[in-house]
């Protein structure tokens, strides 16, 4: 019987490996990346998923799905997540609906958001949604989105990028050109805003842009390490001829490690996630590895070139669930841990896919393929097995003195500050305990919220209106309550997703009122009518140059659904135009969503008729005095715009027929010399193209001149002549200064008496010549 088992015992352990291999795939894998709550000043209140208490919020925090923030009066805080800045003014409410790594969905209930977008993905997809609207950002750049307190209007402020705004069964492209305020759910109540000048919020956050934008640390780190721009301030790079860029920290205390000062929380879907207490931290802690060099320790960053992927801390725990250490009352309960060094593997508290495992350590650090092999293949069977100890791999940091840290179990639970709690531990302990895999403590309600003191629970209108949402947001978070029967059960060890998501709320907890829109593909619905007349205040018209008003408007007669030639696929996860579209009116109309306004107009449609502008609408640039502007080609005319336009203007100079009629840019441009302002009304517009340029030398028509009288004398010198007078210039002809002329001397004109003495003298020669000689 003994023989049989062990000759059986290699296949239990291969099927319990292809067992666990295959159920880590089938389960949903953590995500990729995270948001940190990266900066605070004033009041900042935080929420975890799922719980109804609210506590002062901490720097460095991870945030993910259900998480809710809230900005008091004063206050500012700045989050971060792959490619985006997303900073809060005051008196504003902001809850994370779904964030992987597809997509990053914000609700914003109530206030004013700053988006500083820098990097979007193929596939990626980053939305805000508001009580009235769900806006997409499309590319990169500088977006405001504003929420009155009571919830009616939302503004929408694209200062540099493209974005799109879906309602019920409506969808408008907004770009710079325009800022807009919109009033209900159906897009169809909406006002012009003059651009905002930059105020104090928006000063501040350029200013933090500037840091993230100068950043030296950008040369040495993967573009998706989360707070990389924090370390230039706080340390500086070296090169090692181990590890290559290892970036030193300057201020830290005598026997300072790595992963001390702060705390630890329980977060989901990772488990026990470090929340370091330095602003440069957050990189440090969650990207790649930490080295002691001759007692100096230096972060070394993952590949550049690679994607990096969030752990929530890479550390190795060790001992199990009965590890103790001694103090001077005697043996206590304890965790401990010490960072990976930069040829240790990273095992995740939970079984992950084989792509997830390869993805969480290549990125964060160089190691060969064979150590991913055992490591990922000892940790499926350990897992499988519920045996957390790995003892036989060879860990870097675990031998260096003070590397190792402990705390009391208590402390570890209750988020209390790492670096007050510390417990030492000898080198014998250090060196003779196992290592764990995950930290074998179960959390409790003050793991989740952190030992952060209570705070004062926003307005309850902040988090209860609904919101209008482009994509259907995940399961909304159960709370730590209704999981914490199955987390005591495993102690250490997250749930799945799947598990997580079947679980439903023990108590009454903040669940988000989504109303996921229709596509704007598959609606049908007619143009909306003429905005409501609004405050002279905050109707203004569009700041841009007058043909921009006739160029992008829409043929009254063509249709929504047909685009223009040579219109560019819509961009993945866009909506695809197979049914018609809302589209804006006038006087700034916008192509729908995967529509194209078309550049042209029919060859028979008639130039724009100007229109009266209302008296109330304030008049950014004063219309100058009329000047002469040739009719573009019908081929190149612009397109009609559609009623009821403030004031259609002459279209612009048109371009050469061969080439498309580019799209105008929301500049004044300078009118060239020949359509300068003239004096008078109006100037006769040329029938045919100027004259071509005369040669370089060219003879000029002699004037015919009156005879002399009698008595001017015979002399035949030369004398001066009055030059004679310059023919009349008509429009076209070039200026006559610019002609050079003959200069070559003429001889003088003969008088009558001259000629009439000569043919008498002709004739007696003659007479004579006739006569017979001799």
């Amino acid at each position: 019987m003994h023989f049989f088992i062990l000759r059986f015992r290699p296949i239990a352990v291969i099927a319990a490996t292809l067992l666990l291999a295959f159920s880590g795939m089938a389960s949903a894998d953590p995500p990729s990346r995270v948001a940190r709550l990266g900066y605070l000043a004033g009041p900042v209140s935080f929420s975890p998923a799922g719980e109804i208490d609210w506590v002062q919020a901490s720097v460095n925090r991870p945030l993910t799905n259900g998480d809710r923030l809230w900005t008091d009066a004063d206050a500012r805080a700045e989050i971060e997540l792959g490619g985006a800045m997303v900073r809060m003014n005051a008196n504003t409410g902001l809850s994370v609906l779904n964030l992987d790594d597809r997509i990053a969905q914000l609700q914003l209930t109530e206030g004013t958001l700053n988006v500083r977008l820098r990097r979007l993905g193929p596939d990626q997809v980053f939305e805000v949604d508001t009580p009235n609207l769900a806006f997409t950002l499309r590319e990169n750049g500088d977006y405001r989105i504003n929420v009155d307190p009571d919830g009616n209007v939302t503004d929408v402020i694209v200062r540099k990028g493209r974005g799109e705004v879906y309602g019920e069964g409506a969808a408008y492209s907004i770009n710079a050109l325009q800022p807009y305020r919109f009033a209900g759910t159906g897009l169809r109540d909406y006002q012009y805003l003059a651009p905002p000048a930059a105020d104090a919020f928006d000063r501040w956050a350029s200013a933090r842009d500037r840091r993230y934008d100068t950043s030296n640390s950008a040369r040495y780190v993967s573009p998706d390490v989360v707070g990389y721009q924090d370390l230039d301030a706080n340390g500086t790079w070296r090169a090692d001829p181990a590890y290559g860029n290892v970036w030193v920290p300057n201020r830290v205390a005598a026997g300072w490690a790595p992963y001390r000062d702060g705390h630890w929380a329980w977060v989901d879907p990772w488990g026990w996630t470090w929340v370091d207490d330095a602003p440069w931290g957050f990189a440090v802690s969650h990207y790649g590895r930490w080295a002691n060099m001759a007692g100096t320790w230096g972060w070394v960053p993952g590949p550049v070139r690679t994607q990096a992927w969030y752990a929530p801390a890479l550390v190795a725990f060790v001992g199990g669930s009965n590890f103790q250490v001694a103090i001077a009352g005697g043996n206590v309960g304890a965790v401990a841990w010490f960072a990976l060094g930069p040829s240790d593997v990273y095992q995740p508290p939970h079984p992950v896919s084989r792509g997830y495992f390869e993805n969480v350590n290549r990125s964060n650090t160089v190691i060969n393929n064979t150590v991913i092999n055992n490591t990922y293949n000892t940790t499926n069977v350990t897992n499988t097995t519920n045996v957390t100890n790995v003892t036989q791999v060879v860990y870097a940091n675990r031998q260096v003195p003070g590397a190792v840290i402990a705390v009391p179990t208590a402390a570890f639970v209750q988020s209390q500050p790492v670096a007050r709690a510390a417990m030492q531990v000898t080198q014998q302990v250090a060196a003779n305990a196992p290592v764990a895999v995950v930290a074998q403590v179960a959390p409790t309600e003050k793991s989740v919220r952190g030992a952060a003191a209570p705070s004062e629970k926003p307005p309850a209108r902040a988090f209860e209106r609904p919101v209008i949402a482009r994509t259907a947001p995940p399961v909304a978070h159960a709370g730590f309550a209704a999981q914490q029967v199955q987390l005591s059960a495993n102690p250490g060890k997250p749930l799945d997703d799947a598990a997580r998501k079947s679980l439903k709320p023990a108590a009454a907890g903040p669940v988000p009122v989504v109303k996921v829109v229709v596509a704007a593909a598959t609606v049908a619905a007619a143009a909306p009518p003429a905005p409501a007349p609004a405050p002279v205040a905050s109707v203004v018209r569009p700041s841009a140059a007058p043909a921009l008003l006739a160029s992008q408007a829409r043929p009254a007669s063509a249709p929504n659904t047909i685009a223009s030639q040579g219109t560019p696929a819509a961009p993945s996860g866009r909506a695809q135009a197979q049914a018609p579209v809302q589209v804006l009116p006038q006087p700034l109309p916008l192509p729908p969503v995967g529509l194209t306004a078309p550049a042209t107009r029919p060859a028979s449609a008639a130039p724009p008729v100007a229109r009266p502008e209302p008296a109330s609408a304030i008049k950014p640039i004063e219309p100058g005095p009329a000047v002469a502007v040739p009719r573009p080609p019908a081929s190149l005319s612009m397109p009609q715009p559609r009623p009821p336009a403030p004031q259609a203007l002459p279209p612009a100079q048109a371009p050469p027929p061969a080439q498309a009629l580019p799209v105008p840019q929301p500049v004044q441009r300078a009118l060239p010399p020949s359509m300068a302002p003239a004096s008078q009304a109006a100037v006769r517009a040329p029938a045919a193209p100027p004259a071509p340029p005369v040669p370089a030398i060219q003879p000029v028509q002699q004037p015919t001149l009156a005879a002399r009288p009698a008595s001017t004398p015979a002399a035949r010198q030369i004398e001066p002549r009055a030059p004679a007078a310059a023919p009349q210039q008509r429009p076209s002809d070039p200026d006559p200064k610019a002609e050079p002329r003959d200069q070559r001397p003429r001889p003088a004109a003969s008088t009558p008496a001259d000629r009439k003495t000569e043919s008498e003298e002709q004739k007696k020669r003659e007479e004579e010549s006739r006569k017979p000689k001799g």
